[in-house]
């Protein structure tokens, strides 16, 4: 209940800020008495659409932090910490990147990896995901979730994210204007936006909404396999990623919060909207690589 209750008012506040930037920079007076100004409109849609999911990119790990409960590691713990942190380290050297935030969070199996910077993330993986797998399996999950960083997915999804909402918040206005004004034709009272623009707008919201998360669920499964191969070139070999995901696919994996469901090892449900390929697809993409 909490994880929700912080989901919505994290996004009603960002609408509000957003909301307010808009009305600074007089984007959001895009519907005039002389019709539909396209500029303000597009200045309006670019600050809704990559507004927000900058801002959640830049407070993502915090967010991930709280609502995962991760305890941040350093290495001076037990052996497994310490193990986990030298092999985070191991791999990031590797990469090319700066060190990460380590951290361990209680769960089923599973692990993701977050930030807004290459050099600033955090990789938190699961107790399920350390009491599960081989050693050489976890060492497989940390080096997907290290080229996640190294490939600046976190970054890259927010960028698509930012089109698809810009694109949906354009897109639906300019139809719901086209309709309202069609609706209205020879209507001598016409002072502003009527029913038509209003309902056709939070329908196409609503539509156009789902139809860019499909994209950007496309997208998502695309670098699941870009990850996955970077795992095996960390490694040095792609053995110990197939068998870590073999044994996903066996195992009941550990539900993320929203913010980083996309970043995490196992994936969701519904081929269109799922962040994650099946698992079946992963191991034979990773069987087929030379």
């Amino acid at each position: 209940m909490k994880r929700i209750a912080l989901f919505v008012l994290t996004n009603l506040a960002v609408v509000v800020v957003l909301g307010v930037v808009a009305s600074l920079l007089g984007v959001n007076r895009f519907l005039t008495p002389n019709g539909l100004n396209l500029g303000s409109l597009l200045g309006f849609a670019l600050i809704m659409g990559f507004g927000g999911a900058i801002i959640s990119l830049l407070i993502s790990k915090p967010m991930a932090k709280w609502a995962s409960k991760v305890q941040v590691i350093d290495g001076t713990g037990s052996a497994d910490e310490r193990w986990i942190v030298e092999t985070v380290r191991r791999f990031a050297d590797k990469a090319g990147i700066g060190m990460p935030e380590v951290g361990i969070f209680e769960g089923d199996p599973n692990a993701f990896a977050t930030g807004a910077f290459k050099n600033s993330a955090l990789v938190a993986v699961s107790t399920g995901l350390l009491q599960n797998m081989t050693r050489e399996e976890v060492e497989a999950v940390i080096g997907h979730e290290v080229a996640h960083i190294a490939n600046g997915d976190m970054v890259t999804m927010t960028l698509i994210q930012g089109v698809m909402n810009t694109f949906v918040v354009f897109l639906s206005r300019v139809i719901g204007y086209a309709v309202d004004s069609f609706l209205r034709k020879g209507d001598s009272e016409n002072s502003g936006p009527g029913i038509g623009y209003w309902v056709t707008t939070i329908v196409l919201d609503i539509v156009l909404g789902f139809a860019a998360a499909i994209v950007v669920a496309w997208f998502s499964r695309q670098r699941e396999f870009r990850a996955d191969a970077g795992a095996a070139q960390l490694m040095g070999r792609k053995q110990p990623m197939i068998n870590a995901l073999a044994r996903l696919g066996g195992v009941h994996t550990g539900e993320l919060p929203k913010s980083v469901a996309a970043f995490g090892i196992a994936g969701g449900i519904g081929q269109l909207f799922s962040t994650h390929p099946p698992i079946e697809q992963r191991i034979a993409a990773l069987q087929n690589a030379q």
